[in-house]
């Protein structure tokens, strides 16, 4: 049999593998979906919760620009509550709650041996779970969310944006949650080397709250401590999706901060197989 031969004939079996794969992707995602849809009034009660803080958010920025009389860095009142609402949009895509703990947790109690005995890997078994979560969640806070965007309608002065803007603002999300997904892998991965992860994920969301501009826009800090804070990933979570929306960044300086967070995104996707494979170089499977 000639070679090409040879090659068409072992074609069936790598489409008959790679529709294997598929069929096994799609059915931890719906999987994943069902175990977030499992308990729905939980899930919503938990969602709908989450938007109580905006009236007080919105109240504290009014109180301090009732204090300055004019605007701060740039930012107007209006400018301050859309800023607001959009950074919450962003942390709401980037925030991955339990994501670390969980898999610490399975490397301490010896759960993750069901990833080495079967055909599946660990990163892309939680990255289809964390999809699932955040397709469920939107799927119960779109409307609430819709709602809390129209009643501040008004405070969005310049209107919609382009569809360009709106391009890279609805890509500049996508690519926050695959961020925040890989920043709080890595996180949990450290716990093949310590038991307990706890004090340093409180750490790391400390930090991650504070530098992503989820709190106050990032243009309110000091020259070189603005300077040394857009030398790290953090602010890619909430801060740029927000500034694209708003018009903070010029069309130039935004296809190079587009470029660095794709670039940030490889590295931390390195180091996350990196940390993986490390890992279970001494990884004991004790427990479970």
């Amino acid at each position: 049999m000639s070679e090409a031969a040879a090659l068409d004939g072992g074609r069936p079996d790598e489409k008959a593998g790679l529709t294997t794969r598929l069929v096994c992707w799609w059915t931890i995602f719906r999987i994943a979906l069902e175990e977030r849809l499992a308990y729905r009034g939980d899930f919503a009660l938990g969602t709908l919760m989450r938007f109580l803080p905006i009236i007080t958010q919105i109240f504290l920025w009014w109180a301090i620009f009732e204090s300055i009389d004019g605007d701060l860095v740039g930012y107007s009142f209006p400018d301050m509550v859309a800023y607001y609402l959009l950074s919450m949009l962003g942390r709401a895509f980037s925030s991955m709650p339990g994501l670390a703990s969980t898999i610490a947790k399975q490397i301490r109690d010896g759960e993750l041996k069901k990833f080495l005995v079967q055909p599946i890997d660990l990163i892309g078994f939680f990255l289809l779970g964390r999809v699932a979560h955040k397709l469920a969640y939107y799927t119960i806070s779109t409307l609430p969310f819709a709602l809390v965007f129209y009643l501040c309608r008004d405070y969005f002065t310049d209107g919609w944006p382009s569809a360009y803007v709106m391009t890279m603002f609805c890509f500049s999300l996508i690519l926050a949650f695959l961020l925040g997904f890989f920043m709080d892998l890595c996180i949990g991965l450290i716990g093949f080397w310590f038991l307990e992860v706890s004090s340093l994920l409180f750490i790391y969301m400390l930090f991650n709250f504070f530098l992503s501009g989820h709190m106050f826009p990032l243009d309110l800090l000091p020259s070189g401590i603005q300077a040394a804070v857009s030398c790290l990933p953090f602010k890619y979570l909430a801060y740029l999706p927000a500034a694209i929306f708003l018009g903070k960044i010029d069309s130039e300086l935004l296809w190079i901060e587009m470029t660095t967070e794709v670039l940030w995104l490889v590295i931390l996707i390195c180091v996350a197989r990196l940390l993986y494979g490390r890992g279970l170089r001494r990884y004991s499977g004790y427990g479970g």
